[in-house]
């Protein structure tokens, strides 16, 4: 479970809200043109809807074969703004609010949900909404801890979920690449080199004084207790500093919010998505600090390799090996048509959670044998450091109650 159980009196407060939704119905209900009915169309709501949750929102309202119906944040104003944005589309004022995304996910007529806040929330929202019978779209990087990817993995199937992760850039930014790799033409897949970072920091922020428009509590969820600073909850996509991906309460910085479209791209050209390394090795040389992931196939990922452009592969030259198809996007419309399709068919996305996760996961080992400037073995199977208490201590974190995995 995500957090604890809710008291009676939360309960009833969500019950009586949810009873006040109005039927979701359009002057489109029966299906006109190319709109199909309103039987035939993936009912949505949105959690997150700043920046990168207004382009997700813009993208599934552009859907005809999508009824977007609520949006959750816990900014009054974004609420607002997202809430027009539907209204506007549909021509209609049936776009609910929420400030507590468990009130959005307690409706049933609601059928998937798009998760777009800070990457310290992802892993209760999208098992909380596994629980609650909804398919998910995750923006990347999909967790925050090692610990998190297996949970939400075994929340997607345990309740025959489809969970997406949200790195459109994967196929669409590497897909030249990917295809020299699969065609065959670069021969044996050595190793492929990822120049991304860098990591998160601390955050020490003065404080400011909370705005209204914010239930900043909320905002926090899980993470420690903070005051409140613009910049420290800034949804820019800075990573360096003055955003929430800078730091390391709510984020891992470049590492994994660029690290996710880079490492994404590198273990899907040299075909590894589907596996996570069994090694790192940290390398300390007088031309700096650099990683090499070991996979279990003999595959290598370099990271920084000092003098080594970014996602150069190393094949076997003069050799060629026989190509195979490149797995792609099922349904039309990029990812976010991917999803759909898949919400329709029960179809594994082309970002299935569990690709996402080994993904990500590449990201957290690595920001580890940096902190603790030495090598690591990894276990996939078992999902922790073999005999080495002081990195198995990494695998989590502590949350701030009633927000426990």
């Amino acid at each position: 479970m995500s957090c604890r159980q809710p008291t009676r009196r939360k309960f009833l407060q969500t019950a009586a809200a949810v009873a006040s939704v109005p039927y979701v119905i359009t002057s489109k209900a029966l299906g006109q043109g190319d709109v199909p009915p309103a039987s035939d169309r993936i009912v949505m709501g949105g959690i997150g809807i700043g920046n990168m949750g207004a382009s997700d929102q813009g993208a599934f309202l552009g859907r005809p074969d999508v009824q977007y119906v609520a949006v959750s944040d816990v900014r009054e104003s974004v609420r607002k703004t997202a809430k027009e944005r539907a209204d506007q589309h549909y021509k209609n004022g049936d776009c609910q609010t929420y400030n507590d995304f468990r009130e959005l996910l307690a409706r049933d007529d609601i059928d998937a949900v798009h998760v777009a806040t800070p990457d310290h929330w992802h892993a209760i929202m999208v098992i909380e909404a596994c629980r609650h019978g909804k398919d998910v779209y995750c923006q990347k990087p999909e967790t925050l801890t090692l610990r998190e990817g297996p949970l939400m993995i075994d929340a997607a199937r345990r309740y025959a979920r489809v969970v997406s992760g949200g790195s459109q850039r994967v196929l669409e930014d590497y897909k030249e690449l990917v295809g020299r790799c699969w065609g065959g033409e670069l021969g044996e897949i050595k190793s492929i080199n990822v120049n991304v970072g860098p990591l998160s920091q601390l955050c020490n922020l003065p404080a400011e004084t909370t705005p209204p428009d914010i239930d900043w509590e909320m905002w926090l969820g899980p993470a420690a207790w903070a005051p409140y600073n613009a910049a420290r909850c800034s949804g820019n996509f800075a990573t360096d500093g003055g955003s929430w991906r800078s730091y390391v309460d709510y984020s891992g910085g470049g590492m994994t919010d660029w690290g996710a479209h880079h490492f994404g791209g590198a273990t899907f050209a040299v075909d590894v998505r589907e596996l996570q390394p069994v090694e790192i090795e940290f390398h300390n040389d007088p031309e700096g600090k650099h990683l090499t992931f070991k996979y279990a196939n003999g595959i290598l990922l370099h990271h920084n390799r000092p003098k080594t452009e970014n996602l150069v592969v190393e094949g076997t030259p003069g050799e060629k090996r026989p190509a195979k198809p490149v797995p792609t996007y099922k349904g039309e419309g990029g990812i976010y048509g991917d999803f759909i399709h898949c919400v329709k068919t029960r179809e594994k996305p082309f970002r299935d959670i569990e690709l996402a996760v080994n993904t990500v996961a590449v990201s957290h080992l690595g920001t580890i044998a940096y902190q603790l400037q030495r090598s690591l073995k990894w276990d996939p199977a078992a999902q922790h450091f073999p005999g080495d208490e002081e990195a198995n201590r990494f695998l989590d974190r502590a949350r701030r109650e009633p927000w426990q995995l």
